[in-house]
């Protein structure tokens, strides 16, 4: 593998520069890779990436290449939940992203690792690593492990709102919180991290076995130490990022979400990257090609189980010997081999996880299984979704498909979730809140607002919500998101009034606003409304002003 040196050449001041960070004379002969991660003491799933990025380091270096570790920290949905902070979470996909797009042109690199854990850092690196034109791969920096009396994060907004409906006190809150996150990694349960992390490696971009390893576990450090022979592969191979991105990788990554019920907001993710790529694939094909296989993955928030117990069931290479029949096996991955190639050592490699969760005392088809119908995202379209909207099918139970009720419409999120918690909310109704959108402020995800109403055993199976927000991955029920256009663009959910009726029919894909002259009520509502102008200043506002829409993937940098 040999050192391209024409950089020095035309940039003498590299040489001195990296001498003054320590590199030698020989140093300087060697390759050069960037290791790029969201390492920071910003939340659990940032603060243990520093590891992994150093023992990559040190396995290059003993290989003769040397490496630079830069740094782009992450925000946690989590700690932005519930308040502003919201608003930036998915424009930070597009700053992280850009970051790692600017690390890697401004400090020649001759390949990259990207290591990152959780909701918008995976989706930002995979968006850096196909803007460059050399090998790279991303490794997933791994889950937390279940806290005690089987605590996950995600249950803490329940016991949110029993908490300000007095049942809980304050103390009792406090010793629940601390049981929810246990050590550093994504969250415990197929949320958009989780979601990720399986769809990463589902592309083939990630390492086979890396997605959902828990952190603290003798196999993340050697997955670390894989991640770096892997690159040297790639750059011996010379196998780019765009070789192993291909349609048929993302056909493959819709037969894998389907099978694991992944978070609704991976279809921004998904559409966005493919649309760097040039790769014609959207939320539509996601939900045609799903339509083929069952959710099979009996995980929180909907299941049993968190994702560690996954992963010692085998993780996606277990699922991918269930579904074999329906993926590409000549897609090339981050191994330098075909996935084809890279199966014929799952079985083995399988049964070394399953030995530990044998000694939990659980079988591989306790997790593993049919979990219900086939499909697990529906892609909705009607005449107040004329672009779309997407709802998670596999967490709506089949008799609960179709629904018809009358609108009480809210502008924001916060007045719709106190409607809930002081029980305004009617049987019948259906939550309308809108100008969530990205254009709006910057599309936000309304978990606390879904966690209210799946609360109230009655009001969630009595009522939807729709809106052209998003949901967090641990949301449940029937929540109909991304509605396009959205409200701030002028769409049809901006001239929904109190009163009105919503007809929600999943089966059939279709959400409509019943009414014997649409056009005109539309035509007569715009005359005298307009839609609300909002202004942002910094970085939101400039997400706002270029975003697309959410069913292309919000992104902004096109």
């Amino acid at each position: 593998m040999k050192k391209n040196l024409e950089i020095y050449e035309i940039a003498p001041e590299i040489e001195a520069l990296r001498m003054g960070m320590g590199f030698s004379k020989e140093d300087l002969k060697k390759p050069y890779v960037m290791i790029e991660s969201t390492y920071g003491d910003s939340h659990p799933g940032s603060c243990g990436l520093d590891k992994p990025a150093d023992i990559i380091s040190e396995t290059l270096y003993k290989d003769e290449i040397t490496s630079g570790k830069f740094f782009s920290t992450d925000i946690c949905d989590g700690i932005a939940q519930g308040h502003e902070g919201m608003n930036y979470s998915l424009p930070s996909r597009e700053i992280i992203a850009a970051l790692g797009e600017i690390h890697f042109r401004a400090n020649p690199c001759e390949g990259a690792v990207f290591i990152s854990s959780c909701d918008k850092a995976i989706p930002a690196h995979l968006l850096a690593l196909s803007r460059i034109d050399k090998p790279a791969l991303l490794l997933p920096g791994g889950v937390m492990r279940e806290g005690r009396n089987k605590m996950t994060l995600e249950q803490v907004g329940k016991y949110n709102v029993d908490y300000k409906r007095g049942n809980l006190s304050k103390e009792q809150f406090l010793e629940i919180k601390k049981d929810a996150c246990t050590t550093c990694g994504a969250c415990q349960f197929m949320g958009t991290a989780g979601t990720m992390q399986v769809l990463a490696e589902a592309l083939g971009i990630a390492p086979p076995f890396s997605a959902l390893t828990p952190y603290e576990s003798d196999t993340m450090w050697q997955n670390a130490v894989n991640a770096a022979k892997y690159l040297e592969t790639l750059m011996q191979k010379d196998i780019l990022p765009k070789n192993i991105l291909t349609k048929e990788a993302f056909e493959n990554a819709a037969v894998i979400f389907t099978c694991v019920g992944g978070s609704t907001n991976a279809m921004l993710h998904l559409p966005a990257l493919a649309n760097e790529l040039g790769i014609g694939f959207g939320v539509e094909d996601v939900d045609r090609i799903g339509q083929k296989v069952y959710h099979m993955t009996d995980t929180r928030p909907q299941g049993k189980y968190p994702t560690e117990i996954l992963w010692e069931a085998g993780g996606v290479p277990a699922i991918m010997l269930r579904v074999k029949e329906y993926l590409h096996l000549d897609v090339m991955t981050c191994t330098g081999k075909t996935l084809g190639e890279n199966m014929a050592s799952f079985e083995s490699e399988i049964e070394r996880n399953l030995k530990l969760l044998h000694a939990r005392g659980i079988r591989q088809s306790d997790v593993i299984k049919r979990m219900g119908e086939k499909g697990s995202l529906a892609f909705l379209k009607g005449n107040i979704a004329k672009e779309g909207a997407i709802v998670k099918y596999s967490a709506i139970e089949s008799g609960k498909r179709y629904f018809k009720g009358t609108a009480r419409v809210f502008d924001d999120e916060v007045s719709a979730r106190e409607a809930i918690i002081r029980k305004e909310i009617c049987k019948g109704t259906v939550i309308v809140i809108r100008y969530c959108g990205p254009k709006a402020i910057g599309m936000p995800e309304l978990f606390y607002t879904t966690e209210a109403l799946a609360s109230d055993a009655e009001l969630s199976a009595t009522t939807a919500i729709i809106t052209d927000g998003r949901f967090s991955g641990a949301s449940r029920g029937p929540n109909i998101g991304h509605i396009c256009p959205e409200a701030a663009a002028g769409g049809e959910i901006a001239y929904i009034e109190d009163g009105d009726c919503i007809e929600i029919d999943i089966e059939k894909r279709s959400i409509n606003l019943i009414s014997e002259n649409f056009d005109e009520l539309m035509a007569q509502r715009k005359a005298k409304t307009k839609p609300k102008d909002f202004r942002h200043k910094g970085i939101l506002g400039l997400y706002c002003e270029k975003a697309e829409s959410s069913i292309r993937g919000g992104a902004m940098i096109k």
